[in-house]
């Protein structure tokens, strides 16, 4: 249990008085109204943000990290983390279950989508825990409201590495050329990714200050930016309708109409039927940020998607027989997959972990930021290395669980700031809905069922995020000056080229003979050299270890003092203003 956890048996204390004091305390959290309900202004929550109503200027309190806090709020705000992680959740299963993936059944997604909600609840509970591993300094989770899910890293890499199990036979086309489904395909991700995770359980041991220094944010801002950018083809193609077969320039008659011609309401890709129905969720998305509570505000993507679903189930373009047939209950290992390994995806998986490791220093800081917690000193740092072990470990038991790897995820951190609320009582209730919204088979099975602009019109502001969130490191964790400038432009040349023409290294190997060892390396080799995000990862670092530094970008680089810290450049507009800056210089 973490350090700073409630109060633990002192030596000399009678274990049996402890004992009677946590179950007194347990026995006044849910028989007494302070308990249960306390005195918390709950119309805060749900007041939305109309041009016309008063604005209230008193702030409601903060909740630390083990401070008391009524049930009743735990749950309310557990369910608004549990809503707010949902859609990021569920969006890579879909899309490697579906059609631009390995193309599995209906059942098949419906399964792995209800088993992503299960082991994120599950595994967010480790992070947030934080257990000592005894006899040693280090420990194994955050001890925060550290919610994890499914990685977005993995989905480029796993789909350039469907496409070439398609293109090399591993996974079976039929005589159209059609792609089958292709389970096997998935089973060597898992399989692949289970061994892959020990990179980022062994980068955890690494002392934090060395891991920054290796990924500083000109490697992994440009590197999360282009991920997104990746992603959000995906999203607009199936806002125009699907991103399967049916989004073909020249698609077979039987996916002429999207998502095929067996669909309800099908039309053809780009129909503005498809694009009004993506507009509704995107629209709804903004309307929820401008006028909605705190609460619509950290939930407006499951917002947006409930009123496409609603607007879209009103005009036919539901199918419910998935829903009709999906079991009451699910859970983890309902459906299995066999494990392989896969040699072309060692690499890249690989370099996934190792941005899942950054993303998690990133995402813990910024936690740790929001919850009013150190962010600097001892603490602080054993936080960060229980976070990435915690993430490896994840990763690994993720994988073993059917699901791809996991990482912690930053959408939490934006329920804290809004709710002021960084107490570990709704991070377990948070984990407590995940589990409970995983099991019920019936609601993956609705979700599964979600017509695909419905789906696009919001994974494509998702995954715009994702990229936006790069952006932001890059822009908060640098100095524009020029040799860092030369950095970024070098390294998103060739990815920006890679992302955006993915099969430019197709025909650079033109082997075709029965030595699998050297086929296998060969097609590693082109699966790197297409994911845009790795070449982009691998330039800004190797640059940014061997450019020296210049005298000019040296000084423009040292951090200001702390007290003129966080002026921003030209808002120095009185006498008194220059007078304090000449006076702190020469001091």
């Amino acid at each position: 249990m973490d350090e700073e956890g409630p109060s633990r048996i002192v030596p000399g204390q009678a274990p049996k008085r402890a004992i009677g004091d946590r179950l007194n305390h347990i026995r006044k959290t849910f028989t007494t109204k302070d308990g249960l309900i306390g005195d918390y202004d709950y119309a805060f929550l749900f007041t939305p943000n109309l041009p016309f109503m008063a604005k209230s200027h008193r702030a409601p309190p903060f909740f630390g990290l083990n401070d008391k806090m009524p049930v009743l709020l735990a749950l309310i705000l557990g369910f608004q983390h549990a809503l707010a992680m949902l859609a990021g959740i569920i969006t890579p299963p879909l899309i490697m279950a579906g059609a631009g993936g390995v193309n599995l059944t209906a059942e098949h997604t419906q399964y792995l989508v209800s088993t992503a909600l299960i082991v994120s609840g599950l595994l967010s509970a480790v992070q947030i825990t934080r257990i000592h591993i005894r006899g040693t300094p280090y420990y194994i989770g955050t001890g925060l409201i550290s919610v994890v899910g499914i990685s977005f890293a993995i989905i480029p890499v796993a789909q350039g590495a469907f496409t070439q199990m398609y293109a090399n036979g591993f996974c079976p086309k039929d005589a159209s050329g059609a792609k089958l489904p292709c389970p096997e395909a998935y089973g060597a991700v898992l399989g692949t990714a289970a061994l892959c995770a020990l990179v980022e359980i062994a980068l955890s041991f690494m002392p934090p200050r060395i891991m920054l220094k290796i990924f500083p944010p000109i490697v992994t801002g440009p590197t999360v930016m282009l991920i997104g950018i990746h992603l959000i083809e995906s999203g607009f193609k199936n806002w125009a309708g699907g991103s399967g077969p049916c989004a073909d320039a020249n698609p077979s008659d039987f996916f002429k109409l999207c998502p095929d011609i067996t669909a309800p309401h099908a039309l053809p890709w780009g129909s503005p039927e498809y694009l009004g129905l993506g507009l509704s969720v995107f629209l709804t998305i903004i309307l929820c940020e401008r006028f909605g509570s705190p609460i619509m505000k950290s939930t407006s993507v499951v917002i947006g998607l409930l009123v496409g679903c609603i607007i879209a189930a009103a005009t036919g373009y539901f199918n419910r027989a998935g829903i009709d047939s999906a079991p009451v209950a699910s859970f983890i290992w309902v459906k299995t997959f066999k494990l392989s390994l896969y040699g072309p995806l060692v690499l890249p998986l690989m370099a996934v972990f190792i941005i899942c490791a950054c993303e998690a220093i990133g995402d813990i800081t910024a936690t740790c930021d929001v919850s009013r917690l150190e962010v600097d000193g001892k603490i602080y740092e054993s936080r960060i290395q229980g976070g990435v072990l915690a993430d490896g470990i994840n990763g690994m038991l993720a994988a073993l669980c059917t699901i791809t790897p996991v990482t912690t995820f930053a959408q939490n951190n934006g329920v804290i700031a809004l709710t002021r609320c960084a107490n570990r009582s709704a991070g377990y209730c948070c984990c407590f809905f995940l589990v409970i919204m995983g099991i019920f088979a019936k609601f993956a099975a609705s979700l599964v069922a979600i017509p695909s602009p419905v789906l696009g019109g919001m994974t494509t502001f998702l995954f715009t995020a994702v990229a936006v969130s790069g952006m932001a490191i890059i822009t908060k964790g640098m100095v524009f000056n020029r040799r860092n400038r030369f950095i970024l432009t070098a390294g998103l040349a060739l990815g920006y080229a890679a992302t955006l023409v993915p099969n430019y290294f197709d025909k650079v190997f033109s082997y075709s003979g029965d030595d699998k060892a050297l086929q296998g390396f060969l097609d590693a080799i082109s699966l790197i050299m297409e994911t845009g995000f790795f070449i982009t990862a691998i330039i800004c670092m190797v640059l940014n270890l061997t450019l020296p530094e210049e005298i000019e970008d040296t000084v423009a680089a040292e951090p200001p003092h702390p007290q003129i810290q966080g002026r921003q450049q030209g808002s120095l507009h009185s006498r008194d203003d220059v007078e304090e800056v000449k006076t702190v210089k020469s001091s």
